[in-house]
């Protein structure tokens, strides 16, 4: 019996694209830990608002978020082997982004409710990010059968 090893050329369009989300949101979530690339990051906190470390000086982080990032990572690269779970990762990912959105609009960023932390130039990264992961798991999969 051969087997034949997959390739990057064997998985589809939406595999791949959740397998360069999951990349990045992986390399992000390394970057969040190293001092340099994430100002201020001796005032780092594990979840609250008062972590004031920024990831490329812009997008506020804590230890919680960075966590974060490295699980959603994780979890893209292992969700891209199939196709079908590629595009659930896109769009449910996309959903939870968008929620991230929109609670990162309602609460008070100096209130106690900013636990991860976030910031104005995370809501809008969560807005982008919302709207791409779930623009790739749609126009990636339609017309395609179930598994493709």
């Amino acid at each position: 019996m051969t087997t034949h090893p997959r390739t990057a050329a064997a998985r589809t369009p939406v595999q791949q694209a959740a397998l360069l989300v999951g990349a990045v949101f992986l390399l992000v979530g390394i970057l969040g830990f190293i001092p340099g690339i994430t100002t201020d990051y001796d005032t780092m906190k594990f979840a609250e608002h008062h972590s004031e470390a920024k990831l490329l000086g812009l997008f506020q982080v804590s230890i919680l978020h960075n966590i974060v990032h490295l699980l959603f990572g994780l979890a893209g690269i292992l969700m891209s082997r199939a196709a079908p779970t590629a595009r659930t990762f896109l769009i449910g990912g996309g959903v939870v982004y968008l929620i991230l959105w929109i609670y990162g609009l309602i609460i008070d960023h100096d209130s106690a409710a900013n636990f991860v932390p976030v910031n104005t130039a995370d809501n809008w990264l969560h807005f982008v990010l919302g709207v791409a992961m779930i623009a790739l798991g749609v126009l990636l999969t339609r017309g395609r059968p179930a598994g493709r």
